[in-house]
């Protein structure tokens, strides 16, 4: 592996961890649908300008039913849950959440795509969700909680982008990354822009708030997307994607740090058993003779 690879790979995870922080900071005062359709529109900008440097714009028009549906399947659905259920869930927590995307993506495959579980995907499987029971623990138990449907809205939104990783390989395997991005993006700003008319704030949101929502259109939407094409290309799609399993880790800190939210050791708890989940659904760790535990190469 080379070296920019290895500094570009856990500067993607620090920039999606912290995307979940500056959902948090914004998103209460925009309110989720005008914050996202503002994200999404940021980021469309920065995307499109950069396919006009590259002089590909014609490029959008290609299978464009297909890219608007990845627009609503991976970006305005799943950014509207995050978006909503922040305004509940810690920063970090979501971010662990989230970190359930491949599990989901592993089952809609087998639905859909008619892929096979083995032992290892299972017992991934049960082990990721037992640890989002644990994960949340604290919280269930918690007098008058209102957990339950933030916790489920973001289970929803990485399900969401479970079947829109399936949906793309099997219709739009052939097409630019850059350009599925912007595609997706711009479609999501379609559909996200004209609702957000309905939800306006009554009052003007704070330049902390603005501020956020611009750093996390062009820096966690638009500059995360280039700095993962750019790894694509150098390690391959199995080896980038697994920034995932580094973003909860970066999500638990930046919120510990800047928002000074509560790490216990039953949330560390529930994050090990989701990651370690992840790692045996997706074929990181896998079973060998029901005993002992190899690591996939």
């Amino acid at each position: 592996m080379i070296i920019r690879p290895t500094i570009e790979l856990p500067l993607l995870a620090a920039i999606w961890g912290a995307s979940f922080l500056f959902m948090k900071i914004g998103g209460p005062e925009f309110g989720p649908i005008l914050f996202m359709a503002m994200r999404t529109f940021v980021a469309s900008l920065l995307l499109v300008s950069l396919l006009a440097y590259k002089k590909q714009i014609r490029l959008l028009f290609q299978q464009k039913t297909a890219i608007f549906i990845v627009g609503l399947l991976n970006t305005a659905i799943p950014f509207s849950l995050f978006g909503w259920a922040t305004l509940t869930l810690s920063a970090g927590s979501t971010s662990v959440l989230n970190a359930t995307t491949p599990m989901f993506g592993a089952i809609v495959a087998v639905i859909w795509l008619k892929d096979t579980f083995n032992n290892s995907t299972i017992l991934g499987l049960l082990i990721g969700f037992i640890g989002v029971y644990f994960l949340m623990f604290e919280k269930l138990n918690m007098p008058n909680s209102e957990v339950i449907l933030p916790v489920f809205a973001v289970m929803l939104a990485s399900l969401f982008y479970g079947i829109s990783a399936n949906f793309t390989k099997k219709y739009l395997s052939k097409v630019k990354p850059l350009v599925l991005a912007t595609g997706s993006q711009i479609s999501a700003s379609l559909v996200l822009v004209p609702i957000s008319l309905f939800f306006i704030p009554d009052t003007m949101p704070s330049i902390a708030a603005i501020n956020a929502v611009v750093v996390l259109g062009i820096v966690c939407t638009g500059f995360a997307y280039i700095i993962f094409f750019r790894l694509i290309s150098a390690l391959g799609p199995t080896k980038a994607i697994s920034v995932t399993y580094l973003i909860p880790t970066f999500g638990l800190l930046w919120g510990w740090i800047f928002l000074q939210e509560n790490i216990s050791m039953m949330m560390l708890f529930g994050c090990s058993l989701i990651l370690f989940g992840v790692a045996l659904t997706t074929g990181i760790f896998s079973l060998k003779n029901k005993l002992s535990i190899t690591v996939s190469k």
